[in-house]
């Protein structure tokens, strides 16, 4: 193998932006850089990305860091966002753009498969929630709507899987990833055959199953040029997003939740067992053979902001970070946002939850509503630790990480809302860190992570005390509106 000096590679493709980092075997971020893309909406409930986009923003991303440390990296190991779907015909020629997680378009089928045997059977099963997220119930929809196109599909894939083929030649998924598709048993760490029948397809459709630390060898020779590296350069499959996030703020001991902000949300614990939630509110996937990671996502988070600023308020990107700021400094006010922009995930599953404001007053500026938006993203998440905590156990401490951290003030509005601690751990990317830790742990490298306290954020208790009555308010309002 070529001679390296002591760096990883961590990327995360991320649903707005990929980033990559270059992480020293001391523990230092040595480089970083980030490359955003749009998702599209060509109808209502649609959610697509060019896939090729972000193939090369992971490139670029890979050579930036490459420059910036003018050193070849020891390996590089990918963190990915989950539920995303690719149709290749037998060539390799896509057949659909790339579906996110965000696309709500299979949800009738979605509806009439979750309260079926078959459905609780593949919640029990594969840890996933039955909703218009998940991959098999776009695969069905696809079957269903477009059925031309399905009996041309010689593949079904995720993002990350389609960057590794393009980089190795072969399709392969990691059992993290494959953990959130609604496909894989998370006990017997296979394709599963309920979901498989359920979806239409066989298991020679998917990529070849790999652990998460699975260190994949052989770049095709033209990437390794493209890129600048050896071929011989490790590339470890690496998770999702939300498992290695979890790795990343070092969260993987009993009750230490983590809560992550980024253009959705989620709040997570590590666990040694595959639990699943009698009420269905909750996924686990799987990180390793032994690390099962439960928790729940809301598809609202910085994306609500986004369409604030942008649409609704027609204001530049660049006025957000003031616009947060303001709204922060104000007191607390009536107005209640329901964040649910894109239908909502845990705890509800309720593709056709609605955002809304109630409440609206004369005296209402563009810092209260943004306000609104931010209280009822915290009031979101504040029902998914709810339902976290009867599923999983005590928590005991939450670990913050993602885009809303570089706000201080909405990191204390969190602790506030839920009258709890936050622990900010570090700045760089939780999930891309996670990904550099799995790839020392599987080469065997001595990667040294300082085991930082970070920024505490105390919690204001008289802020609280009336936070928590606002928070029976919006669960009251979800209830009369949606349920």
């Amino acid at each position: 193998m070529s001679d390296h000096t002591g760096y990883i590679i961590g990327i995360d493709i991320g649903t707005s932006s990929t980033k990559t980092i270059g992480l020293g075997l001391n523990g230092e971020v040595l480089a970083g850089f980030q490359q955003a893309y749009p998702t599209h909406h060509p109808q209502p409930g649609y959610s697509e990305q060019d896939q090729d986009e972000i193939l090369q923003a992971v490139k670029n991303g890979i050579r930036e860091v490459i420059r910036q440390t003018g050193r070849m990296p020891a390996a590089i190991s990918f963190s990915s966002a989950m539920h995303s779907l690719l149709v290749l015909d037998a060539a390799g020629q896509a057949l659909t753009p790339l579906i996110t997680w965000a696309d709500n378009r299979s949800e009738p089928y979605a509806l009439a498969l979750r309260d079926t045997p078959a459905g609780a059977e593949i919640y029990r099963q594969t840890g996933t929630p039955v909703h218009a997220m998940s991959p098999l119930c776009k695969i069905k929809w696809l079957r269903e709507q477009q059925p031309d196109l399905f009996s041309r599909a010689a593949m079904f894939l995720g993002i990350k899987a389609y960057i590794l083929h393009h980089f190795l030649g072969d399709y392969v998924t990691d059992h993290s990833i494959a953990s959130a598709t609604g496909l894989f048993d998370i006990h017997t760490l296979q394709w599963n055959a309920t979901a498989l029948e359920v979806a239409g397809i066989s298991g020679v459709q998917l990529p070849r199953l790999v652990p998460a630390d699975a260190v994949l060898t052989g770049l095709q020779p033209a990437i390794a040029r493209e890129l600048g590296i050896p071929a011989d350069t490790p590339v470890v499959a690496g998770g999702s997003d939300g498992c290695l996030a979890q790795l990343g703020s070092q969260a993987l001991d009993a009750g230490h939740a983590t809560l992550t902000i980024g253009t959705s949300g989620a709040v997570r614990m590590a666990g040694s067992q595959p639990l699943t939630d009698a009420h269905r509110r909750l996924f686990t996937y799987l990180l390793t053979d032994h690390i099962y990671i439960t928790g729940g996502a809301s598809n609202n988070g910085g994306v609500v902001l986004q369409w604030l600023v942008h649409d609704l308020l027609q204001l530049p990107a660049t006025a957000l970070p003031q616009l947060v700021e303001a709204a922060l400094t104000l007191p607390q006010d009536e107005l209640i946002c329901l964040p649910y922009l894109q239908g909502e995930r845990a705890p509800v599953w309720n593709s056709r939850a609605r955002a809304a404001f109630i409440g609206i007053q004369p005296q209402h500026t563009q810092a209260h509503f943004t306000r609104a938006v931010l209280e009822g993203i915290c009031f979101a998440l504040r029902s998914i630790r709810v339902a976290l905590e009867e599923t999983a156990g005590p928590v005991h401490k939450i670990s913050v990480s993602g885009g809303f951290t570089h706000s201080p003030g909405w990191v204390q509005l969190l602790a506030d809302v839920f009258g709890e601690r936050m622990y900010l751990q570090q700045e760089s990317d939780a999930s891309a860190l996670g990904a550099v830790m799995l790839a020392a742990t599987a080469l065997g490298l001595p990667l040294k992570i300082a085991d930082r306290e970070g920024v505490v954020f105390e919690p204001d208790m008289a802020q609280h005390a009336v936070y928590k009555e606002r928070y029976q308010q919006f669960i009251l309002l979800y209830e009369k509106l949606f349920s």
